[in-house]
């Protein structure tokens, strides 16, 4: 293994007159971040929408995983929007807005590719986000194990369908990349795909963390996150 490079008096971002120009990291406060590693679980934090009785518990997993299953009858669904443990429902905090760059990264699995839906990016606040009318995220339809990467505002929807698959029970990580000024890249596996336009890019409202599943037969399905990470430049 190559020996670190190290920098013993730390690392800045700011300039020499910055108040935190003798701090030894990179400026923290540049950025609005959001990172979930799900080695704990608190319910408060979540709005849920669910049909059937399903669980959500933290597996003893290495990394921290969170592990959602669905009952088992068909169209049984669990989805998460963030709250904030706010107990005044979802909490929206992520704005796309020109000029400031914007990441989001996320790696789970789900345990069938083909019979599931499935979710996850930022979203409006909805109780049906397989069918979201404002958001940038990842679906996947029942019926196939096709990945397909939605912008999407006002209903009016740019879709790259089918950028790529998913296997069963198999971890990935999917991520985009707004570049605050007219494109949005989309990865899978740190790979990207491609880019889409942002012509449907919803810029008027805030959106939250949202990611879900639902069966697609009746036998009982589930998704287990390892992280969820957003960060946007102020």
């Amino acid at each position: 293994m190559p020996t670190p490079v190290r920098f013993s008096s730390g690392v800045t971002t700011v300039n020499p007159r910055n108040p935190l120009s003798q701090f030894g990291l990179p400026d923290p406060t540049g950025w609005h971040t959001f990172f979930e590693d799900f080695d704990d679980y608190v319910a408060a934090e979540w709005t849920i929408t669910e049909t059937g009785v399903g669980t959500r518990a933290v597996g003893s997993i290495d990394g921290g995983v969170l592990v959602v299953t669905n009952a088992a009858a068909d169209d049984d669904a669990n989805f998460l929007q963030w709250s904030g443990a706010t107990a005044a429902g979802t909490v929206e905090t992520f704005k796309f807005i020109v000029g400031k760059k914007l990441f989001f990264k996320t790696r789970f699995k789900v345990s069938d590719a083909t019979q599931s839906d499935f979710v996850i990016g930022l979203q409006i606040t909805d109780t049906t986000p397989l069918a979201v009318t404002d958001g940038v995220y990842w679906r996947k339809d029942d019926g196939d194990a096709n990945l397909d990467f939605v912008v999407i505002k006002d209903s009016a929807a740019t879709t790259a369908t089918a950028a790529s698959t998913v296997a069963s029970d198999t971890n990935m990580t999917l991520a985009f990349y707004y570049d605050g000024r007219s494109s949005i890249a989309y990865y899978k596996d740190d790979v990207q795909l491609g880019t889409s336009a942002t012509t449907n890019l919803v810029d008027d409202e805030e959106l939250t963390v949202s990611f879900g599943i639902q069966n697609g037969e009746g036998a009982a399905k589930s998704m287990s996150l390892d992280y969820i990470f957003v960060a946007k430049e102020r």
